[in-house]
């Protein structure tokens, strides 16, 4: 395996209020040389798979501005200053669905697109839920929908069922309980 690019610059050529875009120029071991222009995100994400009970999953049906549409897939958030991604997690499982869980499963890391965007989207596994609400940001309520795990397929074929996360998080998921289970 060929040695990790020596970086040769690295500068900020746009911000705004939620996205940083940094060019950086790379020399990789054979000499050749790139300007490459990523998102930067260093504290990352987490996306919550929240579990009614052994056979129930609780999804969100919430706007997505980037597809312009309501969307299902499963609660998420930032990483605030401070949190680690469990504590992140269960933040924001009471602020989207109002629960919290006594027991909470770092999963997996997944990154979205690692050619141009620094971020990692850490999978949390939330099980044990009881009732405990907290103040969000969301603009309007998020409709939570239960989603039996017996019937996985109906919802990978649905059209509003798209994010990359929340599908890679059911695999996950379903592997990690088929362990689980032995």
């Amino acid at each position: 395996m060929a040695a990790k690019p020596k970086t040769l610059e690295r500068k900020l050529v746009a911000q705004t209020r939620i996205f940083r875009v940094e060019q950086v120029d790379l020399e990789f071991s054979n000499g050749n040389r790139r300007c490459f222009e990523r998102i930067l995100g260093e504290r990352g994400s987490v996306l919550i798979v929240p579990m009614q009970d052994a056979h129930t999953l609780l999804l969100v049906r919430e706007y997505g501005a980037g597809t312009d549409r309501y969307e299902m897939g499963f609660p998420k958030g930032i990483v605030e200053p401070g949190e680690d991604p469990l504590e992140a997690a269960g933040r924001e499982i009471r602020e989207e669905i109002g629960f919290g869980a006594r027991d909470l499963r770092l999963l997996h890391r997944v990154s979205l697109a690692p050619g141009y965007i620094q971020h990692q989207t850490h999978i949390v596994l939330a099980r044990s839920l009881f009732p405990e609400v907290a103040e969000g940001d969301e603009p309007e309520p998020i409709e939570v929908v239960p989603w039996r795990l017996d019937d996985l397929d109906t919802l990978l074929a649905r059209d509003d069922f798209t994010e990359a996360r929340s599908i890679a998080a059911l695999f996950l998921v379903r592997s990690f309980l088929d362990r689980e289970q032995g």
